[in-house]
């Protein structure tokens, strides 16, 4: 089976940003101060990526632009958001932040299968 960078970043979304979102949306205000200092900067670092990778693939005419642009405009803002408010946060940024969980979860866990259904295909 073929390891590639899409793998390995849907690997990544299923067994650390998923859990991570789903913990802050369910715990809310229960979490730990830090997590809120550690959602604001992960949030800057998303919109700083994302940003410039969303240029990059307009330039060349990617299909895969709306990528980026999903996590610069909506995702980025939603972990800024609440990692400014931290404890503040209203109720319907956590139900956002648990509704990019499972959106995580769903889009990483198909094109995890698929992909595994494409090399399985390839090695016969």
């Amino acid at each position: 089976m073929k390891f590639d960078q899409h793998f390995v970043l849907s690997v990544f979304h299923l067994l650390f940003i998923a859990p991570l979102f789903l913990y802050i949306g369910f715990q809310r205000s229960a979490v730990p101060e830090w997590v809120y200092l550690a959602l604001f900067a992960i949030g800057c670092v998303v919109l700083l990526y994302h940003g410039i990778k969303l240029i990059m693939r307009i330039q060349n005419g990617s299909s895969y632009s709306w990528v980026n642009a999903i996590h610069v405009l909506l995702l980025a803002p939603l972990l800024i958001y609440i990692g400014y408010h931290k404890k503040e946060t209203p109720r319907s940024a956590y139900e956002l932040l648990l509704m990019a969980a499972f959106a995580a979860l769903g889009y990483h866990l198909f094109s995890l299968v698929k992909m595994l259904n494409i090399y399985s295909e390839h090695d016969e």
